[in-house]
């Protein structure tokens, strides 16, 4: 890249918010998908790792999950999406400042099926492989052993550790558990749950657009939760579908001709909508109507 280039790139990126967002892997599209919904648009040139906001004054920086915390902790960029594992594992000084509801996962200690150490203490003095050494590392020694594990750094494919003979046991992240299963594998021991989260530098001089962009973020994550419904009621049943479903703060009553009778629109946790549908039936809910929610705020 020629001096003129970088100094015009330096340019473009003076004054913005630089947001920083997963530039692949797992994170990647699920983070696009949300900043689509918050009408925080953008357009990319192809092998660029830069992108202007067409929205707001923001400009958007690739770069991998892993090295995010770092970026944000120092004050290079202002806020970004990445994983609690991640920003953990890099002890990074940052602002969590809302969890995303995807990337979901745990990060375990596994070993083989056919290993004897079925409890983490059974590792002392044996070799354990990671990519994240510094969380490995404190959840052993908090174990209280006067010894602990040998703990070896790689930067990828931590589940073929095993089989090749590098190490007795891995940690690693689990999601679905296919790949720890597959590479005959089993998990004895969980360090921590992770998830997407957006975090910000403490020190920022955009906190203003900051509260807007988190806002924004907030409310795409609450609409996925939620659903609104919408059902005709006797008023003397009104206090047991209310218990059934409270909504985010009360549900929303509207008068209905008949006089006993009432409309309610109530949000709903959209994990066991089924259920709590069957429930307002059981009480005598009618007329029951579901629909999205594109977006909320608080």
């Amino acid at each position: 890249m020629s001096a003129v280039s970088i100094t015009r790139d330096a340019e473009q990126l003076s004054g913005k918010l630089l947001f920083a967002i997963p530039k692949k892997g797992r994170l990647y599209e699920p983070s696009v998908s949300l900043l689509q919904s918050c009408d925080l648009k953008y357009r990319r040139k192809p092998r660029l790792d830069v992108a202007g906001c067409l929205t707001q004054n923001i400009a958007f920086i690739f770069l991998p999950a892993s090295d995010i915390p770092l970026y944000v902790s120092e004050g290079r960029v202002d806020l970004g999406i990445t994983g609690q594992d991640v920003t953990a594992e890099a002890r990074a000084d940052v602002d969590e400042l809302l969890q995303l509801d995807y990337g979901k996962c745990r990060l375990c200690v596994q070993v083989p099926l056919s290993s004897p150490c079925k409890k983490p203490e059974d590792l002392t003095g044996k070799r354990v492989i990671t990519s994240y050494p510094n969380l490995t590392k404190d959840f052993f020694k908090a174990q209280a052993n006067d010894q602990t594990p040998v703990v070896h750094f790689v930067s990828g494919s931590v589940e073929v550790a095993c089989c090749l003979g590098l190490g007795e046991g891995i940690v690693d992240l689990v999601e679905s558990g296919d790949t720890m299963r597959a590479a005959g594998l089993h998990d004895i021991a969980d360090i921590m749950s992770s998830q997407a989260v957006l975090i910000a530098n403490k020190h920022t001089t955009h906190q203003d657009l900051i509260k807007v962009i988190a806002s924004r973020i907030e409310g795409a994550v609450i609409a996925r939760r939620y659903v609104m419904v919408e059902y005709n009621l006797k008023r003397a049943d009104l206090a047991k579908a209310v218990e059934i479903a409270p909504g985010m703060r009360s549900p929303t009553l509207s008068p209905l001709d008949e006089t006993d009778w009432v409309a309610v629109k109530v949000m709903v946790k959209r994990s066991g909508l089924a259920d709590t549908l069957d429930r307002l039936k059981g009480v005598g809910a009618e007329d029951m109507v579901v629909y999205d929610i594109q977006n909320s705020r608080r």
